[in-house]
């Protein structure tokens, strides 16, 4: 029933995109999500694909992921991350759910 938030990040002003960093992770717990990827090292294995930060949070459904971004007080502090950042974002289903 898992799902997953993953997010590829190249942000362009550090210092206000800090404000986002601290922020959503009060909204991340709020619906049930946890990081397992927050920066940190990536390693192209294969392939072109070169994120400059990358995100995954893992919620408990497709829903409790949906609710995150959808909740109306996290949209303020998504508008940070849009302002300082060029981001693209999936939500993809865990494996059990296929």
């Amino acid at each position: 029933m898992s799902a997953y938030i993953i997010v590829d990040i190249t942000v362009h002003d550090p210092e206000r995109y800090r404000d986002y960093v601290r922020a959503a992770p009060g909204f991340v717990a709020r619906h049930g999500g946890r990081y397992l990827v927050r920066g940190g090292e990536v390693v192209p294995a294969e392939g072109d694909w070169r994120p400059a930060r990358l995100v995954v949070i893992e919620f408990p459904s497709m829903q409790h992921a949906r609710a995150f971004l959808d909740d109306p007080e996290y949209q303020a502090v998504a508008a940070i991350r849009h302002e300082t950042t060029t981001s693209n974002l999936l939500v993809a289903a865990g494996a059990d759910e296929n």
